[in-house]
């Protein structure tokens, strides 16, 4: 058995009432060493998505992760998911599939459902696609993670087809047709795991809106431990991200085009690098993908991080908290719950805004500039507690032991 019997917490898991509004429950006990199936979308590199998958594993030392594609290097491996056993689909030995593993999203629907993990004690998800959709018994505990509903199959869609230069021509015809697949999936199974966490407050409001569903927000672990708070700042701005379409890196750039006297400094690889150093004003800087820690170094020396984009929560922007650097962020998506607004807080951590356009985000950074004084770098790393480790063990063996307290009473 994984744990004692909680009714309290399994009938919020069989009712979608968010647990956080429940007394809480001392006594329930979690065996962390039953067999868990940890199903994670994929894992082309190591990101925000698998820093989570790795703290999941790290709790339950018999995990083996499911994943449809694997590309992470041996060192990873070794640092973070020593002694984990990784299965993958059958997609992962095709050739060159590294280069082309996102245009089978076709594909990723049927490919989830032929892993086998009917055996294990329990399954927990990591999904921002396809993972909750594995198939499991009808007395198999499932919990699942949300990183983020499929973000190109529904709200982001347009954005997505508009990037892609997919119209209404036969190519357009043919991706929008698969995404509308994609969503009749994608329903049919939100219903599948017994309890949904959502990373952030707006990617619950996401579950509501896509599927009808209630979900307990678990904000993602950020390992504190690296992240030493730096009081002296240097002059220079930083934007670290992926560098793809909807992190906005480029209305950042346009915005430091226009103010030539301050520095920017952007961290980070993606399918925009090239386009992105050739918009780029001689102010700003790339370094690239940084060892972890010169990435560390980079962001705690910044005078404050800027980030453009709707960001389901932003590992990325904890970790500059954590730092001790403030953020200048757009005012939507997982921002809203990591920045102690300035003007809506005693102790501000930094300054969100309304739009994503070229002179709102110059006006957040001259609001910065004014009122640097009122924003300490000791507030923003204490304001990153929130974040650790620890709380988002405990929330996770506290939702498992729920959703197996659901099982013993049905």
């Amino acid at each position: 058995m994984l744990h004692e019997r909680s009714s309290d917490l399994a009938v919020a898991a069989k009712l979608d009432v968010p647990i956080e509004e429940l007394p809480a429950a001392p006594e329930l006990r979690v065996d962390r060493y039953a067999r868990i199936a940890v199903v994670h979308d994929w894992c082309p590199n190591f990101r925000g998505g698998e820093r989570v998958l790795a703290q999941i594993c790290k709790q339950f030392p018999n995990a083996e992760v499911f994943t449809l594609f694997d590309f992470l290097p041996a060192e990873v491996k070794e640092q973070y998911f020593r002694d984990v056993e990784f299965h993958t689909s059958a997609a992962n030995r095709l050739p060159m599939v590294q280069k082309f593993y996102r245009s089978l999203f076709f594909l990723c629907p049927f490919l989830i459902e032929q892993f086998d993990v009917t055996g294990y004690d329990a399954v927990i998800s990591s999904s921002a696609a396809f993972s909750r959709g594995v198939i499991t018994r009808p007395d198999q505990p499932h919990l699942c993670y949300v990183h983020s509903p499929v973000r190109y199959a529904w709200d982001e869609q347009f954005s997505y087809l508009q990037q892609g230069h997919l119209g209404f021509g036969p190519k357009g015809m043919l991706y929008r047709y698969m995404l509308h697949r994609l969503r009749t999936w994608d329903t049919r199974t939100a219903h599948g795991p017994d309890l949904m966490l959502a990373n952030s407050n707006y990617v619950r409001s996401r579950i509501q809106h896509i599927y009808g569903r209630d979900a307990r927000v678990v904000f993602p672990p950020v390992a504190l431990a690296e992240l030493p708070c730096v009081e002296d700042k240097d002059d220079y701005y930083v934007c670290a991200s992926f560098l793809a379409p909807y992190k906005r890196t480029d209305l950042v750039i346009r915005a430091f085009n226009e103010m030539p006297s301050r520095r920017l400094v952007i961290v980070g690889e993606g399918q925009q690098s090239a386009s992105l150093r050739a918009l780029a004003g001689p102010n700003v800087t790339f370094s690239g993908y940084l060892p972890r820690q010169d990435y560390v170094d980079t962001l705690a020396r910044a005078k404050a991080m800027v980030f453009a984009g709707c960001e389901d929560f932003g590992i990325a922007l904890a970790e500059a908290q954590a730092c001790g650097t403030p953020l200048i962020a757009f005012g939507r998506g997982g921002a809203v719950d990591i920045v102690q607004r300035l003007g809506a807080s005693a102790e501000p951590t930094g300054v969100l805004f309304k739009a994503q356009t070229v002179e709102h985000l110059k006006e957040a950074v001259e609001r910065f500039e004014e009122n640097s004084h009122a924003i300490a770098p000791r507030a923003c790393s204490m304001n990153a507690a929130r974040f650790s480790e620890e709380n988002f063990d405990r929330a996770i063996l506290e939702s498992l032991g729920a959703v197996q307290a659901l099982h013993e009473i049905m």
